[in-house]
């Protein structure tokens, strides 16, 4: 499988070209960026053999079979789509869109092309995150949910701060929260509530929101890139059997920590594995080859991003590409 990527994003080295050293078959072929300098620059730095003047060139390439999607959140739609629409199949960076509309439009694009789309939350491939599943099943009647993704990035003039480029704490960080709630409930939330704290008008720099289950458990997720709370990656489910705690669920290679109560019996674990984005790429050509193993198909994007659209609108903001 050849794959080009969009533009020279500084996820791509630790998402894609580093992976596709390790897994069998899959070589990344060909890169394209806005400025063609720096897309050579890339190039060279990562062995990559062919650059591309455009991004349209990158997705006419007969000789690419999929591309990797990591442009800026307003851009991911479009990209996607035309992708598709030239062939491809797509591995789209999360947010998989800027809203639940276009997350629906590229899902009918995906359903009339035949193809495999996948959106790269990366932990849901990692072996922690079955384990994280099997512990909640052993934890009775689940009655809350919590998980939080907050980091610093005070560089305000990053476009994850943009919103004309659909940037905002939630889209960022909070796509990831919401998923791992979504993820350990079992279920689709409704939102109760959420406040956020602007950065710039319209521009969340932290959001947190409380959800409600349909089996009843409440939820709770915290995201931030500018706050209080400076650093934290983790999850708690509470049932009526015992607890879950898990530190750093989304990049367990490098530290992670999961201790479980149940019964009033209290174990820790680690769960040894490769680098979360090296299972995510063996799944991609997985699903590329045999049509299964996508555990993150748009099906669950468009209800992801349907949260993250409600959030917002509890908070007092607009979605992201309504304004």
């Amino acid at each position: 499988m050849r794959i080009g990527t969009l533009g020279a994003a500084r996820i791509t080295p630790a998402a894609l070209v580093r992976p596709a050293r390790l897994v069998p078959g899959v070589e990344v072929a060909a890169v394209a960026a806005r400025d063609r300098s720096r897309a050579a620059a890339f190039a060279a730095k990562h062995g990559i053999p062919v650059v591309h003047d455009s991004y349209e060139a990158l997705v006419a390439d007969p000789s690419i079979d999929a591309v990797y999607n990591p442009l800026p959140n307003a851009l991911h739609a479009e990209w996607t789509i035309r992708a598709l629409e030239a062939g491809k199949h797509v591995l789209c960076e999360k947010p998989f869109a800027s809203n639940e509309a276009e997350a629906r439009t590229v899902a009918e694009a995906t359903d009339k092309s035949g193809l495999v789309v996948m959106e790269a939350f990366h932990y849901r491939y990692h072996p922690l995150a079955e384990r994280m599943l099997s512990i909640v099943g052993d934890l009775g009647e689940i009655r809350e949910i919590e998980t939080w993704l907050c980091f610093p990035l005070p560089r305000f003039s990053d476009i994850r701060y943009s919103l004309p480029l659909a940037g905002g704490a939630l889209m960022d960080a909070g796509c990831y929260a919401v998923h791992c709630a979504r993820l350990l409930g079992g279920g689709e939330p409704t939102v109760v509530s959420a406040r956020a704290l602007l950065r710039s008008p319209g521009v969340d720099r932290a959001m947190t929101a409380a959800l409600e289950f349909p089996s009843g458990a409440s939820g709770r997720v915290h995201a931030s890139m500018w706050s209080s709370q400076v650093l934290k990656i983790a999850a708690r489910v509470i049932g009526s059997r015992g607890e879950m705690r898990v530190l750093n669920f989304i990049a367990p290679q490098f530290f992670h920590r999961l201790s479980y109560t149940v019964d009033g019996v209290t174990r820790r674990e680690r769960v040894a594995g490769d680098a979360t984005y090296t299972y995510q790429l063996r799944a991609f050509a997985k699903a590329v080859q045999t049509g299964e193993g996508n555990l993150t198909p748009p099906s669950t994007s468009i209800a992801n991003m349907a949260v993250i659209d409600e959030i917002y609108r509890k908070a007092g903001l607009a979605p992201r590409g309504t304004i």
